[in-house]
């Protein structure tokens, strides 16, 4: 399914970071950054330019391929690694920043990625994650089409046990991310530190 929404020239989502990464970049300490569901690597390669060090798994190759392409236009290098999440082993005390970008995954996937974060994160390590809330049904500019792959504060805190959250709100805001993700989005928006 993924191979075939990215298999075009265009940059689905675009080159640019999402804004609240953008925005809140210095936030993750600098060295090993895992970047969850990266797709054409547009956050990955942000933060490689910022010089973190960045390992960022998508299950697209298609997807991975163009982010490779996008590394190599803005001379960094990422770690890609094409895998699926259900699979992918985050490590322990392993990663001082973790990017989940509109990673919208099967519940029971997702949770059990989601238990494994704190333990993931070295001491003062931190995630950053924005995801669409259920009230982005109604607005149809992006996401995806049903409820249980959307996530709320509650679901945040309820997973992510372990870790201290310093930002976590529900807001809508105006998002242009390409052609898949364009308009007013409802969103959660999480910083949290181990």
């Amino acid at each position: 399914m993924w191979n075939e929404k990215y298999r075009t020239e265009q940059y689905i989502y675009g080159t640019e970071p999402n804004e609240f990464l953008a925005q809140n970049v210095k936030a993750i300490p600098k060295g090993q950054v895992l970047c969850l569901a990266d797709g054409e690597g547009r956050n990955s390669v942000f933060l490689a330019k910022q010089g973190h060090c960045v390992t960022a798994v998508d299950s697209s190759d298609v997807a991975l391929a163009k982010a490779e392409k996008l590394a190599k236009e803005n001379d960094v290098h990422v770690d890609f690694i094409h895998a699926d999440l259900m699979d992918y082993d985050l490590g322990v005390e392993k990663w001082d920043g973790i990017v989940s970008i509109f990673c919208h995954i099967p519940k029971h996937v997702r949770e059990s990625l989601h238990k494994n974060i704190a333990t993931s994160l070295k001491q003062h390590g931190v995630i950053l994650i924005e995801a669409y809330t259920p009230a982005q049904l109604k607005h149809g500019t992006g996401g995806p089409p049903t409820e249980d792959l959307m996530m709320t504060s509650e679901t945040l805190t309820r997973e992510l046990q372990g870790l201290k959250f310093h930002r976590l709100i529900e807001l809508e805001r105006e998002i242009v991310e390409g052609t898949r993700h364009t308009g007013l989005g409802a969103v959660v928006q999480g910083m949290a530190s181990r």
